[in-house]
């Protein structure tokens, strides 16, 4: 069973993940992964510089992921070009680290399956939902961005009730850790008994 794992940013995805995994459930980032499909010296990397050119290459010959974010965030052109690249080499290993998984189900942690379409390549979709407010002001404190540039992201994802819309499972985060853990154990629980 694959389950996708999905919410808005600061809704607490990679808090529950981390309990899942502390369950011995495969847990796959597809953020980590789009990192990994651009490294240097991959196919993805050279595939990125010769459509967005040598400008968006780092001192230290990386590529400059604020830079082409920047890029491809005022371009909706160059933003389907970047995910020609990155969706298929990022959906390939994906299969590879599901193929080897060893746990009773798999959990794929994305952040955008409403938007891209998704839901069809898994067999449950479980939202960590939460409040916008309390949204902005974790994603703030967490990633040292100001309000306004959380907002804007907040803007560009889908709302809160399409992500709902496309959920079987939902775990409410509007409290404490403590109630997140014991929401997702419980969860995982549940994703046993299916299995």
């Amino acid at each position: 069973m694959i389950v996708g794992l999905t919410g808005g940013i600061g809704s607490g995805k990679s808090a529950a993940a981390n309990f899942f995994k502390n369950e011995g459930i495969n847990v796959i980032d597809a953020d980590s992964l789009s990192r990994d499909v651009i490294e240097k010296g991959t196919p993805g990397f050279a595939s990125i510089v010769q459509c967005f050119g040598s400008k968006i290459i780092d001192s230290d010959g990386s590529i400059d992921r604020a830079y082409l974010r920047k890029e491809v965030f005022v371009d909706d052109k160059k933003k389907k070009t970047l995910e020609s690249i990155i969706h298929p080499l990022v959906g390939d290993l994906m299969l590879k680290k599901i193929a080897a998984s060893k746990s009773p189900y798999s959990i794929i942690m994305v952040p955008l399956i409403f938007e891209t379409k998704s839901m069809s390549n898994y067999n449950r979709i479980l939202v960590i939902d939460c409040d916008p407010k309390l949204q902005l002001e974790r994603a703030s404190l967490r990633d040292d961005n100001s309000q306004e540039q959380i907002q804007k992201i907040m803007d560009s994802q889908c709302s809160r009730e399409e992500r709902i819309s496309i959920a079987n499972d939902i775990i409410p985060n509007n409290d404490s850790l403590e109630n997140l853990k014991i929401r997702s154990i419980a969860m995982h629980k549940f994703y046993l008994n299916l299995c």
